[in-house]
């Protein structure tokens, strides 16, 4: 049950849905717009870095002080 990053095509609104074998989303969550685009998703794992370090898969980009479960609550 993978989690997708998806854009709605009318207001941009760019969210996460769980999704269960090959079902989309009902719609955007902001507008409500049938027409959402899957995006191309980060890997969200941790691991382990040099001498014990946690590092986050998002440690490179603007988010990687982001302390979120989820980047959709963050707003960014």
């Amino acid at each position: 049950m993978p989690i997708y990053e998806y854009q709605c095509g009318k207001c941009g609104k760019e969210f996460e849905c769980l999704v269960f074998g090959g079902e989309t989303p009902k719609g955007c969550p902001a507008c409500h717009h049938k027409n959402v685009k899957r995006m191309m998703s980060a890997c969200g794992f941790k691991s382990k870095g040099g001498g014990g370090e946690t590092v986050r898969s998002s440690a490179g980009s603007s988010c990687g002080s982001c302390k979120a479960s989820s980047c959709s609550s963050c707003g960014s």
